[in-house]
């Protein structure tokens, strides 16, 4: 396969399976970690009324979701990239660190909250991926 094209499925899959896999541990957070009582997640208005009643308990699956589709999406791009396998792998993390920057504009959440999943969700995670395909090659 053309490096070309290779390089940019190696960004298709980064991007689509790691925000899928984002997006359905997000939809499921709710029935792991109940929200808090009369709180309707299902709204963008719902979700910034109830911020102020989430404990620190319901911003752990959500941080998860996005380590957890970073760091797949990451591996994946690594995996499949023809060359430059760590560039990839950061390019995935830069991508889901805009799209939780742009979250977190969209829906304020805790100053701590926005600390940690800025900080460590994104591009350390993706960081790790790449290395580890680095590593096994």
């Amino acid at each position: 396969m053309h490096p070309i094209l290779k390089n940019s499925l190696a960004v298709l899959c980064g991007v689509f399976i790691g925000g899928a896999l984002n997006m359905g541990i997000i939809m499921i957070s709710g029935s792991i970690i109940p929200p808090p009582a009369g709180a309707n997640l299902t709204t963008m208005e719902g979700l910034k009324a109830a911020m102020p009643l989430m404990e620190p308990k319901h911003f752990i699956l959500p941080f998860l979701a996005h380590a957890i589709g970073t760091y797949t999406g990451a591996l994946l791009a690594a995996t499949i990239a023809a060359s430059h396998k760590m560039r990839f792998a950061l390019g995935i993390g830069a991508w889901f660190m805009i799209g939780g920057i742009l979250n977190i504009l969209m829906l304020p959440s805790p100053l701590w909250f926005t600390i940690v999943d800025l900080g460590a969700a994104y591009i350390p995670v993706a960081y790790l991926a790449g290395k580890f395909v680095v590593k096994k090659n």
